[in-house]
Order: structure tokens, then sequence, then C-alpha cells
């Protein structure tokens, strides 16, 4: 919840650019999860009897977040032009700069700003042309950070670079022979991107995480935060808009920081801050059409939240449209999940999920009064997805269609445990369901069908029944149910970790 704020603009919290544009830039303060206005806001559930049906039904209170999108007001038209013209100029001198570069220390330096500071999209090519030539380089340093910077940003741009390169840092207490921070730092971030059977990280995290500990309450406190910030979450792991946001401030504090870097960095932030804004407008603008075509007051109002769920895939403007259908697509499972699971009997959730298989006006007749509604929304928004993509590109949704069956199908299966209080024998019997059931493939299909290089080869990936995309599956849906456990069991959902399984 924390993370939603980075999309408010707040006046008097502003970055200073060069000539007279003064730009806002989200940064409230932190709310914890105990916030009282959370407490009272959030989208937790209150669960109730049903006086009329017998049901147990469930309220969700309102989101915290209310119209303010459709209020928002950006800066001027002129100002914005001016920024995107400032914007221009400063990415052909950095540029020029990394061009420029060619000592292995400065193009380490340069690529891990730039990717950290959330530019790395616009000079994609110039970090591959710099990543080969340190990759190519017969570069060998008794530096532990330059060696471990090396290795991260090899690593995460898929160079097949090998660890053995630590080993001459070990000492013969099983540590490391540098103790300074900054290098602990960056083997600690290194470390992370290990693969089965290296064991010199696996001694490597444990290590340098005990140190860092140790040397927190010493550091000044930007690095501090900087420390603090990988302990809780490895760099690699984090979303990077966020993350972009975040270093934004540590870089601002580093005496050695590359000032067109950091007003570029500031303005990308500014300039995606805006568009974001305008996404949001949109997404607002549906989800309330669907509140006052439903009235259905028990779905979770959370687009805001689900919108940022699919900007962490990716931030780049030229996915706007992707972000837009992946945050209705999204919004449309958490409904019927809340159908399916809070709020409808058995039997009206199996005629929604069949007239969903039927995918055709003509079914809403099966469904009951409160279901009609909301089913000719959906069938209109995929129908809009279609119009916006164009006769080219429309196929595609065919296959988020078919995605989308395949989901509520699970949902259907999940529930007839559910009323026969079933639990699956093996935990591949549960995966089977629960692994489709958690979304990801429809959010993945999703994502690709708005892109526009998606090609018909892409779909059918992404529809199979891949090893990747089953691991993806299987992570989200651990990670979920840890998180759910003790709310689902409430619910009388069958968890997807039991001592059965």
């Amino acid at each position: 919840m924390d993370c939603l704020y980075f999309f408010l603009p707040t006046e008097g919290q502003e970055y200073k650019l060069a000539r007279v544009v003064s730009l806002y830039i989200a940064a409230l303060p932190y709310f914890k999860y105990t916030s009282p206005v959370l407490q009272r806001n959030s989208s937790m559930a209150a669960i109730q009897e049903d006086c009329s049906g017998g049901e147990t039904r469930t309220t969700f209170h309102p989101t915290l977040w209310g119209d303010y999108f459709l209020k928002y007001k950006p800066q001027s038209s002129a100002q914005q032009a001016h920024m995107r013209e400032r914007m221009e100029i400063l990415l052909e001198q950095v540029r020029t700069e990394m061009k420029e570069a060619n000592e292995i220390p400065q193009i380490l330096e340069l690529v891990i700003t730039i990717e950290r500071l959330g530019l790395g999209y616009h000079y994609e090519n110039e970090i591959a042309q710099l990543l080969d030539v340190v990759f190519k380089s017969d570069y060998d340093d008794n530096n532990l950070h330059l060696v471990s910077l090396r290795f991260y940003l090899l690593r995460k741009n898929r160079y097949d670079v090998s660890s053995d390169v630590f080993h001459k840092f070990e000492d013969k207490q099983g540590g490391f022979v540098q103790l300074d921070t900054n290098s602990l730092l960056s083997l600690y971030n290194a470390a992370h991107l290990s693969i089965k059977g290296e064991d010199v990280f696996d001694m490597a995290v444990s290590f340098t995480r005990r140190h860092l500990l140790g040397a927190l309450e010493n550091l000044e406190s930007a690095f501090a935060g900087e420390v603090s910030s990988s302990l809780l979450t490895p760099p690699f792991r984090r979303v990077g808009i966020l993350e972009a946001r975040n270093y934004l401030s540590c870089y601002t504090n580093k005496v050695t920081r590359n000032e067109a870097i950091l007003e570029l960095a500031k303005l990308n932030f500014n300039i995606l801050q805006l568009h974001f804004c305008e996404e949001l407008k949109d997404v607002t603008m549906w989800w309330n059409k669907i509140k006052m075509k439903s009235r259905l007051s028990f779905v979770r109002d959370r687009i805001v939240e689900t919108y940022f769920w699919i900007n962490g895939t990716s931030y780049n403007l030229e996915y706007s449209y992707s972000r837009i259908i992946a945050t209705k697509v999204t919004a449309f499972m958490t409904i019927i999940d809340d159908i399916f699971d809070t709020y409808s009997s058995t039997a009206d959730s199996m005629q929604l999920a069949e007239a969903i298989n039927r995918w055709d006006e003509d079914a809403v007749n099966m469904l009951p009064e409160y279901m009609k509604d909301i089913y000719l929304y959906l069938l209109e928004t995929f129908h809009s997805f279609e119009d916006h993509l164009g006769p080219k590109n429309s196929y595609r949704v065919v296959y988020l269609k078919e995605a989308f069956k395949k989901l509520v199908q699970a949902y259907s299966d999940e529930l007839k445990w559910r009323d026969e209080n079933y639990v699956p024998k093996t935990l591949n019997e549960h995966l089977q369901v629960s692994s489709v059931s958690i979304g990801t493939s429809v959010v993945a299909c999703a994502i690709f069908v708005g892109m526009d290089d998606t090609t018909v080869e892409t779909l059918n990936w992404v529809s199979s029944d891949q090893k990747l995309l089953k691991s993806f599956a299987i992570y989200t849906r651990f990670t979920n149910d840890m998180a759910s456990t003790k709310r689902e069991q409430a619910g009388g959902i069958v968890p997807l970790l039991s001592n059965r399984t």
C-alpha cells in the first residue's frame, strides 16, 4: 500500500529543475500498515449474514483513493512541452557520454546508475554495446566492489559469467578479505543472482548480511537507507519505477553524481508520472462505470492497487495500452473471484462460469439479475479491446478470452472442492487447478495482447504449457497462499498449504 503514493504528486515536495520549470514528484511520507487511515479505508472485508438468502457475504470498504485521478490536473501543455524538449537534449548529452566511456570502472558506474534511475529503456542499444565491451575485456581487478558490480550487471543482463572470480576474495575463516561497506553491499547484491551450485554465494549472502547489519548505525543516512533497502529487497527484485524513485533520493546526495543524468532522471520520472496519472484516469472512469452498472457493493475496490501491480511489469511509455488492458482484466478477475468466494451461491457461480464459457450476449438470460450487468460489461470491455487494436490485431483478444475461460473453470473446480470439503491428496493434484486459478497466465496474456510488437508466435507461446510459465504460476501461488492462508481458512476456502498435501 505504501508504494501507491508514488503516483500522487504532492505540492511542496517538488524537484527544482533547470530554467523555469518546477515539477512535482511523489514524495508523500510512507503510510505503515498499522496506520489508522488505512485501517479505516483499506479494502479489508467485513463479513455479514445476508438476511434474504442466508448466504455469508462480504462487504469491502471503499478505496482511499476515491476519484483523485479524475480530478487530477497536470502541468500545462506549455510546461509539458518544455519538459520533453529539455529531456531530448539531456538524452543526447548522456548518450554522448556513454559513447565516450572507455574505462571499465567508468562504464560499470555509468551503466548501473542509468539502470537504477529508470533510464535503461532509453539506452538499450548503448548499454548492450558497453556491456559487450565489459564482457569481452580481459578485466581482472582486486577491487571487490568493481568485480561484484561487473558480475551483477553482466548476469542481470543475461551474460554467461562465472562466479569463480570471487574465490580470490575468500579468507581462511570462511569470510571475505575486503570489509568496506560499499564492497560488501555490491557483493550482497551480486550474490542474489546466483544459480544452483554456486556455493561461494551461499556463504557470501550470510556473511555480507551480517556485516552490513552491524555497520548500519555508523553509516551516513543516505547510504544507510540504500543498505537497508537492499537488505529488505535486493535491487533486481524491486519494482522498476519504485527503484528509480528511491534511488533518485540517494543519487541526489552523492558527491560524485552526474548532474546531467540526475536532471534527466528527474524529468523522466515526472513525465512517466504524468502519463501514469492519465492511465489511472482512464481505468478509474472504467471502474466507476462498473460500479454504476453492477451495483455489486461486495467487490473489492482496488483499481489503483491493481494498476500498480501491472505497472510493475513494465513502466515504459510504449506499453501504455498493455497496462490498461491488463489492469482491466485483472480487475475482472477480482470481481469474478469475489463472486465465487464471498457472495454468490454455488448454483449462481456455476451459471456464470457457463455463461463465460459460452461468451455470448444471449447467455445473459441464464444468469440471475445481479450478475447480468457485470457479465455484459465483461463482454463489452473485451470488445473495446478489439476495437482499439483494430482489424489487424483484434485476433489477439481470442487468446485472452480463452485464457479467461480457463481461469473461471479453475474457480469452478475450487468451488466444488470447497463445497465437498475435499482436500487434494497430493500437492501436484492441487497445483493442477490452483496454478491456473492464481491468474498469472491471464495477466501475462493480457500484457502481450496490448503490446505493439506482439506476434502470433508470442501468443501461442504464452498460451502453451511452458515450464517457465508454470514455474511462475506455482511461485505466485505459493507466495499468495502464504500471505492469505488465515483469511482463506476463515472464509471456508481450501488452502493450498495443508497438512495433507
